[in-house]
């Protein structure tokens, strides 16, 4: 593999700059930005947080060989229909060299389809579904956050330590639901393989009949939960089960579970017990997690999410890739992503060329509640690397290009 590398200034260097930006002789270099930053604010607006401290980062260290990046931040209502529009207009009249964004990955898939049918590239910070890497996967979309396979694949390992056999799974009805309960079950029967799932929920995206979900689970008696809702329909599932003792005596594993955005606002109702992917900021003792967690806090007045990180990465991977490209042609950035090697305050994530799959990981621990709030304990960052299938597999499940 092919592997640039970025040279990026330390976290550390962000609380000694005296200004946002510093002002350059070249022209600015236009990112196109879209999200769902009214619809998604818990986690669209902590990440263009993150976003915005990366490219003034970049920008006070002389920018792209003197030139600004400019980021357009743009809000798509959550609608694909919107985000295509959006995109167009961004490609088309405003100058931008690519696309980067998205949260939920319905949208995610959608621009995708457009970056590669118009020869634009699209950075997918966040948006989680397979098959944006792998069955609908196209040349000109990357991908950099830890996709459902992956977390999935570290819960999984989790639950193959466990007692448990029965399973049930609640998950949102679309394609990052679909995708995270597919790909538990896959790891998880190849590691224990007499387990066995008795029900599987679907509830519509933020409409979700917490009352229901919780009565139809209850009466398939399985030994472990495997939830994937997320927002306002984990709070809804959290309190409702709580409330009706759906967890008492069961193992529960959380995709997501144990990010901040999340199981912040849920406070001491919060659950306690189960495994999860998520963000121990507080807990950072660590140089390059705790220094980025001390700047954005100067910088913004707030503690970070888990967004904050996805955002930031975004923008080091932008600057990263406009750095290793030899023009600003569609190409030439497509090229550069490939293989393209980023350090952060996770340490280094590199874009994998067989699918575009960067390998930026997800820490996994365990929720508790803690002076009236919930976080994780027992926690640890897993390498996204090793939670991939081997590349044969991986050439299976992607179109041929």
């Amino acid at each position: 593999m092919l592997r640039r590398t970025f040279a990026a200034l330390t976290v550390s260097a962000i609380s000694t700059i005296a200004a946002p930006l510093v002002a350059q002789d070249g022209e600015a270099i236009r990112i196109g930005e879209i999200n769902h930053f009214k619809r998604m604010a818990a986690f669209a607006e902590p990440y263009r947080k993150g976003y915005e401290m990366a490219v003034e980062e970049v920008n006070a260290a002389g920018g792209i060989d003197g030139r600004p990046i400019e980021v357009i931040f743009r809000d798509d209502q959550g609608e694909p229909g919107e985000a295509i529009r959006i995109a167009e207009e961004l490609m088309t009249r405003e100058g931008t060299v690519m696309i980067t964004g998205s949260i939920l990955s319905n949208v995610g898939l959608a621009i995708s389809s457009l970056a590669d049918r118009q020869g634009w590239v699209y950075l997918a910070s966040e948006p989680l579904a397979d098959a944006l890497v792998w069955s609908e996967g196209n040349p000109w979309t990357f991908r950099l956050r830890a996709s459902t396979y992956m977390q999935a694949a570290m819960l999984a390992e989790e639950a193959a330590k466990t007692d448990a056999i029965r399973y049930a799974t609640i998950a949102p009805n679309y394609a990052y639901g679909n995708d995270a309960v597919a790909a538990f079950k896959e790891v998880l029967t190849e590691l224990k393989p007499e387990v066995e799932f008795v029900v599987e929920q679907w509830p519509q995206l933020f409409q979700i009949d917490a009352g229901a979900e919780v009565q139809a689970l209850e009466r398939a008696k399985p030994d472990a939960i495997y939830n994937v809702t997320f927002g306002p329909d984990l709070a809804k599932f959290v309190r409702e089960g709580g409330d009706r003792g759906l967890f008492d005596g069961r193992e529960v594993f959380g995709l997501l579970s144990g990010e901040p955005e999340y199981l912040e606002p849920l406070g001491p109702e919060a659950p306690e017990g189960w495994v999860v992917t998520g963000y121990p900021w507080y807990a950072f003792d660590d140089r390059p997690n705790a220094e980025f967690v001390s700047a954005y806090e100067t910088r913004w007045d707030e503690t970070p999410k888990n967004g904050s990180l996805v955002g930031y990465m975004t923008g080091l991977s932008v600057a990263a890739a406009l750095r290793e490209a030899d023009s600003l042609e569609p190409d030439a950035i497509r090229a550069a992503f490939e293989g393209l090697s980023v350090t952060g305050p996770v340490g280094e994530v590199i874009y994998r060329e067989i699918d575009n799959q960067a390998t930026m990981g997800a820490f996994v621990g365990t929720t508790a509640v803690e002076d009236g709030q919930g976080v994780m304990v027992d926690w640890s960052y897993r390498d996204g690397a090793d939670y991939l299938p081997d590349d044969e597999t991986v050439s299976e499940r992607r179109p041929s290009e």
